[in-house]
């Protein structure tokens, strides 16, 4: 089953836009529009159990539907960890300790079940489960963790998202001179990749007052949203590489 695109640059850039645009939408909904973080979370809930199911129905990779899985674990993580967070009172200190402790219970389940965290070797439908289940607690633990950095650390939304960033290119880096295992590396970069996109969130909503740019949640989707349109078509449409053709010789096995 080939239905996760291959990770490289391209895959980065628009898990950032679509993990930062889940960070804005979530907040138009539940602060903008005063839906409420309990009822937004219910409704970013259902959006990615009907996305996940249109996922695990198809047999291959479809840039559209996958990017829309991901931009609902990250518009549901966002609501679902503001409601931890603000309306039960938890804080962020303690709410981001929780789901560090769900995410690392749901990768060592996953594997001891498949014996394998590798992205690249999904071949059974538990094992796509539990990628999909990472991801959604990956990126509600992204959204607690930003907002520690920037409201609790006293970093603010810039010098959170300067600190992840660095991180970030730390990781690359132990990626290209060191041979630390490329899953584990891959799952240190989803994880911070999340906060990442919520204190650039955070950055490009708030306003100049409380050192931020002053789009509004309403701007910055909107804006976040078409950068993720163009990257879905370009994926979309862009040549896919040949696959290799098996040839039978005559009166021979398969070669």
């Amino acid at each position: 089953m080939k239905k996760i695109p291959e990770v490289m640059l391209l895959f980065w850039v628009m898990k950032i836009c679509a993990t930062t645009l889940g960070e804005t939408g979530g907040d138009l909904l539940a602060q903008t529009l005063n839906v409420g973080y309990g009822v937004s979370s219910l409704l970013f809930i259902g959006f990615f159990i009907v996305t996940l199911l249109g996922q695990l129905a198809v047999t291959h990779y479809i840039p559209a539907l996958y990017w829309a899985v991901i931009l609902a674990t990250s518009t549901a993580g966002t609501t679902m960890s503001d409601y931890m967070d603000r309306t039960l009172g938890l804080g962020y200190a303690t709410g981001s300790a929780i789901l560090v402790g769900l995410l690392v219970l749901v990768l060592g389940t996953w594997r001891l079940s498949e014996k394998s965290l590798s992205v690249s070797e999904i071949t059974t439908r538990r094992g796509e489960l539990f990628y999909w289940t990472a991801i959604l607690f990956s990126n509600t633990l992204g959204t607690a963790l930003g907002d520690f950095l920037a409201d609790d650390s006293g970093l603010g939304f810039g010098g959170g998202a300067l600190l992840i960033g660095s991180v970030l290119a730390l990781v690359v880096l132990v990626h290209y001179f060191t041979r630390i295992s490329s899953v584990l590396l891959f799952w240190v970069a989803f994880v911070l990749t999340r906060p990442f996109g919520a204190t650039f969130g955070d950055l490009l909503t708030k306003p100049v007052a409380k050192n931020g740019l002053g789009f509004g949640t309403q701007g910055s989707s909107l804006i976040l949203l078409g950068m993720l349109v163009v990257l879905v078509v370009y994926t979309t449409l862009r040549p896919q590489p040949a696959e290799p053709v098996t040839a039978k010789e005559p009166g021979g096995p398969v070669s």
